[in-house]
């Protein structure tokens, strides 16, 4: 019975067809969210997942985590099923709610650097180390992209061949700037790059 509740609950949430599309930290078996699932099934408390999902579907998330630790006490099996159901549904549900799709969990290591130094500085209340050394990459980069640049402008006009190779050069240089610029002035968008 409680298996049959458990999937009765997990079909209504898939029906709510969220859309496939992007992956991000937050499908990562390391990544922030299925930490708190974990913790949220080994303590048998839902509340550290709910600020991973919006006020609506807070009752939905409810439901399956009850279901799910219902039937994770039957077997091991049982408990596998459910906690990757669980998983899975909390990051769709999440990822919904930014405005991207789900293409299933990415396994552990996934996490780029980047981001994992975030979460580090964020747990030691420290953002000096990861701050330095994304201005060192963000300045090394425009001085790479600017000296291959300024390197093929001068024999730009040379030929054609050496004008292409000089216009793709600018391309990489000024896409590279604009792009550090519009995450400078504007913030990061809340939606997810591939890959990331």
């Amino acid at each position: 019975m409680k298996a049959r509740k458990f999937c009765i609950v997990a079909a209504t949430l898939i029906s709510l067809g969220f859309a496939t599309q992007v992956l991000a930290h937050c499908d990562s078996l390391d990544g922030p969210v299925i930490k708190d699932a974990q913790r949220a099934l080994e303590n048998n408390d839902v509340n550290p997942v709910l600020k991973w999902v919006p006020a609506e579907d807070e009752h939905a998330i409810r439901e399956l985590f009850e279901a799910a630790t219902a039937i994770r006490a039957e077997s091991e099996s049982s408990k596998r099923f459910a906690d990757n159901y669980f998983f899975e549904t909390l990051v769709r549900i999440h990822r919904a709610s930014e405005g991207e799709g789900f293409t299933g969990l990415k396994p552990m290591g996934s996490v780029s650097p980047a981001i994992l130094g975030t979460d580090r500085a964020l747990e030691d209340g420290d953002i000096d180390q990861l701050a330095d050394r994304i201005a060192a990459a963000v300045r090394s980069g425009i001085k790479t992209r600017f000296s291959e640049a300024y390197t093929k402008k001068s024999s730009s006009e040379d030929s054609v061949t050496q004008g292409r190779e000089y216009v793709e050069a600018y391309v990489q240089l000024t896409h590279f700037v604009e792009a550090i610029h519009q995450t400078v002035s504007h913030g990061a968008s809340h939606k997810h790059r591939e890959g990331e």
